[in-house]
């Protein structure tokens, strides 16, 4: 069995151990990157994540496999506060997959490293883009010292992206945009100002965004 001292071998040799090719394939229908998984589901993922402890080297061994479940092991058990800019584009540069995103997006907005959004927006590949609106949908219900103004000033990423038509980095905008929404009375306004605005956009993802964002926001 595995523990705290276990190697990252041991442990990926564990998680081989567990593979499920029924399990696989039922990931797929979920649009889970598949080519390298074993078919462990992250509630599983989690559990042993409790049982080999929290070991940030460790991490980026697990992470270095390029086994779908090495990945998300290693986002359970690095260390959130140890993790620098540098680090965060490293995993960044590997990203494949909307679930991967999202859990990183969690673990960099729990690192304090939210001053990369703009630069993950501003990056052209669809995953990394997509980090960063994932990154202000975690923030705004997460971050609860974090001043209102910072979920407004956002706001501007999420317009000048919201004609990004790629799918994950659409919904992401849309995801981004209601959950600021939804933070406070501060911030309901402007996110349902630029949810009115971009519903009435020609671009026909911008206008998808915003319908869909005024409708929940004004519900």
């Amino acid at each position: 069995m595995i523990g705290k001292a276990s190697t990252a071998d041991e442990i990926v040799n564990y998680l081989r151990s567990l593979r499920s090719e029924e399990a696989i394939a039922g990931m797929e229908r979920f649009g889970i990157v598949t080519e390298t998984a074993l078919g462990i589901s992250n509630p599983d993922l989690r559990r042993i994540g409790r049982l080999t402890g929290k070991d940030h080297a460790r991490a980026f061994t697990l992470w270095a496999s390029g086994i779908r479940e090495a990945r998300m092991l290693a986002l359970y058990t690095l260390e959130p506060k140890r993790l620098s800019a540098d680090a965060a584009w490293g995993l960044a540069a590997d990203f494949n997959s909307w679930e991967i995103v999202d859990n990183a997006a969690d673990i960099f907005v729990e690192a304090g490293l939210v001053g990369l959004i703009p630069d993950f927006a501003a990056d052209e590949r669809e995953f990394v883009r997509r980090t960063a609106f994932a990154m202000i949908a975690g923030a705004a219900v997460h971050l609860k010292k974090e001043p209102d103004a910072t979920l407004i000033a956002w706001l501007d990423l999420i317009e000048d992206h919201a004609g990004d038509a790629r799918n994950f980095v659409k919904k992401a905008v849309n995801w981004a945009l209601r959950n600021v929404g939804k933070r406070s009375h501060a911030c309901h306004a402007p996110a349902v100002a630029l949810a009115q605005k971009l519903s009435e956009s020609t671009d026909k993802t911008a206008r998808w965004i915003g319908k869909d964002a005024v409708r929940e926001l004004t519900d």
